[in-house]
This record gives C-alpha cells, sequence and structure tokens, in this order.
C-alpha cells in the first residue's frame, strides 16, 4: 500500500514512517498540505494520508472533501498532547497516531487503511461453493458481476478476487456509484483537467487511471444513469478514458468487478439500464447468498467480529455464551452480515461481565421473530419458511401495532429507529433499508428541519478504518 507523510521527517515522525516501510507500505513525503495535495490529486493510489497535527489537519480534511479524495487521513503527534489529538480527530481526522510511534499500533493502522481487515469468513457449504467458484474465475482478466442481496459481503468477494488476481500486486480501487451524485459521478470515473468545470482547481485522474494495472470495482453499478453507462461502455471496451475537459484519450489497463443489489436483467427490461453493458460486465456471474441461506455462517461470523470490536476498542475478549448463539442463529437477518456486525459491535460495547450473553444482542425491531425469549425456538426454524419471505410476515402482531398511523410517520419511525441500530453510520442504514445514500440523507435533513432529533454519524469510537 502507498502511504502520503505530510510533515518532516526527522525526529519521531520519520521514526514513524520507518515502521511503515518495514511492514511493507511505500511511502512519499511532503512538507506541507498544499504539496501533498497536489501530489494527490495526481496520483490517486494512495491510501492513507499521515499528517503532523504541526500543520492545519481540519484544512486538509476540508480539502479532500471538496474535492471528494475519500482517503482517510491519520493525525500524528506527540503522546503527551492530548489537546492536539482531540482537535484532530474533531478536524476529520479518522484516528490521531501517538509518538513515538507503537509497530503494532502502524500495522493496526496500515491493516485497516489496505482493506485487508475485510476479511473473508465462511463455513457454510453454500457459501465456500460461491467462494470456490469465485477463486476459480480469479486468475483471469474476465470481467464479473457480483449479484446478492444489500450486506452480504459483495466487496469482501471482490477484494478476495483481486488478492487471488494476477494483479494482486496492483491497485484495488473502489467506487459506489450510488453515493455519488450522477453529475459528479463522471468525473470520479475518468478524472477532469483544470478548468473542466466551476471547481476543478487542478488535474485531477479519476478511478480508471488510479486503477491501471490493477482492479476496479463498480459498487452498485445499477444506480449508475444510463446515459453515463455508454462512456463507461466505450471505455471497458476501448481500454481508453477521455478526461473532462481532455483533448486526448488516455490508456488504461484495468480489470472490471461490478456489483448490484438488484435484478439487472429486470432493469435491462425496463430501459434503466443498458444491455450491451450488462454483456459486457456479465461475463461471469457469482451470487452471494443471503445469510438466512447459509446459517451455518452465523456463529464463526459472530465470533469474528466479537474478537475484532474487542480489539479496536481496547476491550475485553468475551465469550459468546450457547444462548447469545442461539438467538443470532434465529434472527432473520434482513440486513444480512452487514447487520449481524453491526448487531456485535453494539453488543461487545454494552455487554458486562466475563461473557456475552443473550441479554447483550440487541436486535432491529420487527425482525426478531417470536417473543422476548426468540432464542429458544428450533435452531431450524429458520429455514422452515421460503427464503423469499421473512418468517415474522406469518404473524400479524407488528403489521397491527402499524394500523391508524400515518405512512409518513411509520416511515420516520423506520428510518431513525435503523439509525439507532446502526449506531448511526448513514450507509449501513441506507442499505438496510433498501434505499439510496442520497433519499437517506434528504429524509434526514426534512427530519432536522422539523426539528427532531437525528441520531449523529459515529464519532468518538475506534471504527476499523474504512469501515
Amino acid at each position: 500500500m502507498r502511504v502520503l507523510i505530510i510533515g518532516s521527517l526527522a525526529g519521531e515522525l520519520g521514526q514513524a514512517a520507518r515502521m511503515a516501510m518495514a511492514r511493507g507500505a511505500r511511502l512519499e513525503q511532503a512538507d506541507a498540505p498544499e504539496p501533498g495535495l497536489a501530489r494527490l490529486r495526481g496520483d490517486g493510489h494512495f491510501d492513507l494520508v499521515l499528517c503532523d497535527v504541526a500543520h492545519d489537519v481540519a484544512a486538509l480534511v476540508r480539502a479532500l472533501a471538496a474535492e471528494r479524495m475519500a482517503i482517510p487521513v491519520v493525525a500524528c503527534g506527540i503522546d503527551a498532547d492530548a489537546d492536539a489529538a482531540v482537535r484532530a480527530i474533531r478536524a476529520g481526522a479518522r484516528e490521531f497516531l501517538p509518538l513515538p510511534a507503537d509497530p503494532d499500533l502502524i500495522a493496526a493502522i496500515l491493516q485497516a487503511a489496505s482493506g485487508e481487515s475485510h476479511t473473508l469468513v465462511a463455513r457454510d457449504p453454500v457459501m465456500l461453493a460461491a467462494i470456490r467458484r469465485a477463486e476459480q474465475v480469479a486468475s483471469a482478466d474476465a470481467s464479473v458481476l457480483i449479484t446478492g442481496e444489500s450486506g452480504t459481503g459483495k466487496e469482501v468477494l471482490a477484494r478476495h478476487i483481486h488478492r487471488r488476481s494476477r494483479r494482486a500486486g496492483g491497485p484495488f480501487v473502489a467506487l459506489n456509484c450510488a453515493a455519488i451524485p450522477d453529475h459528479l459521478l463522471e468525473s470520479e470515473l475518468f478524472g477532469h483537467e483544470k478548468g473542466a468545470f466551476s471547481g476543478a482547481v487542478a488535474r485531477r485522474v479519476g478511478k480508471f487511471e488510479a486503477a491501471n494495472g490493477g482492479t476496479l470495482l463498480l459498487d452498485e453499478i445499477s444506480e449508475m444513469d444510463v446515459r453515463l453507462q455508454a462512456k463507461l461502455l466505450r471505455a471497458i471496451q476501448e481500454r481508453e478514458i477521455d478526461r473532462l475537459g481532455g483533448n486526448a484519450p488516455v490508456r488504461v489497463n484495468v480489470r472490471i468487478l461490478a456489483t448490484t443489489n438488484r435484478d439487472l436483467p429486470g432493469e435491462v427490461a425496463r430501459g434503466t439500464f443498458r444491455e450491451d453493458l450488462y454483456f459486457r460486465l456479465n461475463v461471469v456471474t457469482l451470487r452471494i447468498p443471503a445469510l438466512r441461506e447459509r446459517p451455518g455462517d452465523i456463529a464463526v461470523l459472530a465470533e469474528h467480529f466479537t474478537r475484532h470490536y474487542a480489539e479496536v476498542n481496547g476491550l475485553p475478549q468475551r465469550r459468546l455464551t450457547p444462548a447469545a448463539l442461539l438467538r443470532l442463529t434465529n434472527h432473520t437477518w434482513r440486513g444480512n452480515v452487514r447487520e449481524l456486525e453491526n448487531t456485535l459491535h453494539r453488543a461487545v460495547l454494552l455487554a458486562d461481565g466475563a461473557e456475552l450473553d443473550a441479554g447483550a444482542i440487541e436486535l432491529a425491531p420487527g425482525t426478531a421473530c417470536g417473543t422476548a425469549a426468540a432464542g429458544e425456538a428450533p435452531a431450524g426454524a429458520i429455514m422452515a419458511v421460503p427464503t423469499t419471505m421473512s418468517p415474522c410476515a406469518w404473524g400479524g402482531d407488528a403489521v397491527a401495532g402499524l394500523v391508524g398511523r400515518r405512512m409518513d410517520d411509520v416511515e420516520r419511525d423506520l428510518i431513525l429507529q435503523t439509525l439507532v441500530h446502526t449506531l448511526g453510520n448513514r450507509t449501513h442504514a441506507a442499505t438496510i433499508l433498501g434505499i439510496s445514500i442520497r433519499a437517506l440523507r434528504n429524509k434526514l435533513r426534512d427530519y432536522a428541519g422539523q426539528g427532531l432529533a437525528v441520531p449523529p454519524p459515529p464519532a468518538g469510537l475506534a471504527i476499523p478504518l474504512g469501515s
């Protein structure tokens, strides 16, 4: 992975740089934020920025956000300077690295930034079969379309394919097509020249150029506007792109992986997705089963998330009790692995005692079946219901409680409760709700305007980079 260090390499920051290099990082250095920004605009391969708190970290974070460069910033400063650490986190730095640096902490930060924390964990035969199919095609250069419900782990599988491919030494670049407004997505994909549009203060490479020699993941590609799909098709076919405002095409060598939670043949039939682009992407299709279709993965994933979030939050390791595992196994998991991950993260933070018992497992309202003692249901009960319908749909009590309420009020409460469930994470909440992040943001803006309390985004927790 590539790391840009902003600050002098003399003293403690230089020692941290040497530790990062010993862990395999490739480093570049800039004396101040402005030349650092110039380096980032011209080269999209950087995975992490380490910035000395002697510089204006807040201005750096604002500049990155203004130019839509989603590169995590870690502030670095003397361990004794607690005020500097607080200012850096409030300014938007993802982490604070105390100096002199600890080798294990450096390793953890590099691991999180590189995406290696996206561990592929599976035990259920259904999921293992999907992984075997992915590994069969990993070494090829063919485009792969990864399908599955939201939260099943499509990006995790994409990263696994990249790691097993001949391009593993090259960059892995992911672009969430649903998270970027349509009028900005073209620039994100293909880059732009200085002055190409208002706000284009300098030349900037796009995701295609950043992924040159490696893999480009187009996440939720079904959300891309149909007019931009034609330009994407040309880029894939011709292996060249045109920067906005550019005078000549730029050759690129990129493998394309794409994900969707929608029925793309149905989108083609409705005219919202180009048929020729669908066939270009769909050389190989990999379907990730929903978590309810692979119950054998629930326990091993739960144990993995329990260990992981105890470690990153500096909490003691607690064993999941059989009652807790049974409660997890009998849940419907409409949000799939992402919902399970959030549930275990919350449980780790709230648990008391030497074990993590069923009482620490807070499940989303309306998705747990049966009574409060749902964990006492037979372990196989979830599989007795067709996978297209939640077992809870067989009971009318939850629906009956909604009768007499206005639809807008029910929608508002569902959105706000889902945000509480995801610890304020907007992206995860939008995925569980089945709406775009833009739609969610618009709803929350309306609620805030009505004077309602909107759960804030996560802040202050030691959440892994890239989560």
